[in-house]
């Protein structure tokens, strides 16, 4: 007799795997409700037990007095472009000028402008940065291609992880982290377009990093202009908390961890994060706002400063 396979039938058990829409929940999702065919909710009638009239149709409630948005009701996300804003009415970009930090490469050029990346690529020192690159690819990058690839699109769940912090319980950090990371992208990007510096993988085909190659210049590494702004913003924050001067060192070196995975994936040299370092450094100083003791804030960020702080008093 052929063998029934009508039993796998059960396989059918793994449509609950939809719950895992749940994930929605996430900081950067929303929500999504199902419309109904019929009617929309507002014509209901109002069954409330106190109501003075009740059967009344919702639709025909007094209208709530409301002046402006909430703040609470700002997405992380969304809230960091308006500070963003704020902070580029603020510091135009091209006042910015990292250069003169400790970490910036002293082999770069300055200003940006006079960058030529043709005669810099046949140097002793990018060679040497191509040379470690390839060893990077031979000795580390089966260890760190989970964190490769965990940390290509997003880390700010890694900065939150580390402080033992959810997004729900600590919103005001969290959106501190959004805005931070959003100016951090912002900035980087403004020397990328000065700079258009060609990718490791350009010039060395055969590192083959294990992701795609993001579709922008290389100097100076966003992640790491972002992962140190994020350490140095949240110093601010955990200033003079028992645990503060611990924890920032701990979020220092997550932020050298994404750098230099960056690295070796092959996407970056060693002078694209020490660049992004100086970036990071700099412009922690030119933020608006960062007195988080001031007792009447000037700036948005300034104001975001100070709930992150009280949520962690």
């Amino acid at each position: 007799m052929p063998a029934s396979f009508d039993g796998n039938d059960g396989n059918d058990g793994n449509s609950a795997n939809a719950g895992g829409a749940g994930n929605s929940t996430s900081m950067s999702q929303g929500w999504f409700f199902a419309d109904r065919v019929n009617l929309p909710f507002v014509t209901e009638p109002d069954q409330a037990p106190l109501t003075a009239n009740p059967g009344k149709m919702i639709g025909a409630l007094p209208i709530i007095n409301m002046s402006r948005f909430p703040d609470r009701n700002w997405s992380s996300e969304w809230y960091a472009w308006l500070v963003l804003n704020e902070f580029v009415v603020a510091t135009p970009l091209d006042t910015i000028d990292p250069h003169n930090h400790v970490n910036w490469p002293n082999w770069i050029p300055w200003p940006a402008s006079d960058a030529n990346w043709q005669v810099l690529n046949g140097s002793a020192q990018v060679q040497d940065e191509i040379n470690w690159l390839v060893t990077a690819a031979a000795e580390e990058r089966a260890d760190a291609l989970g964190e490769v690839l965990s940390q290509s699109d997003e880390f700010i769940s890694y900065f939150l992880n580390l402080m033992t912090a959810r997004p729900a319980a600590y919103p005001k950090t969290t959106r501190v982290l959004a805005m931070t990371s959003l100016i951090g992208t912002s900035v980087a990007m403004y020397f990328k377009g000065a700079y258009q510096r060609p990718r490791p993988s350009q010039l060395c085909p055969a590192l083959l990093p294990p992701i795609e190659v993001p579709g922008h210049a290389s100097f100076p590494s966003g992640h790491s202009t972002q992962s140190h702004l994020l350490a140095l913003i949240m110093q601010k924050v955990l200033q003079g908390l028992p645990q503060g001067a611990t924890m920032f060192d701990d979020l220092w070196t997550l932020a050298d961890v994404i750098a230099r995975n960056r690295e070796i994936a092959g996407l970056h040299y060693r002078s694209d994060t020490e660049a992004g370092i100086a970036i990071a450094t700099t412009v922690s100083e030119m933020l608006p706002g960062l007195g988080v003791d001031t007792d009447q804030p000037t700036s948005l960020f300034q104001r975001s400063l100070r709930e992150a702080r009280a949520e962690w008093q």
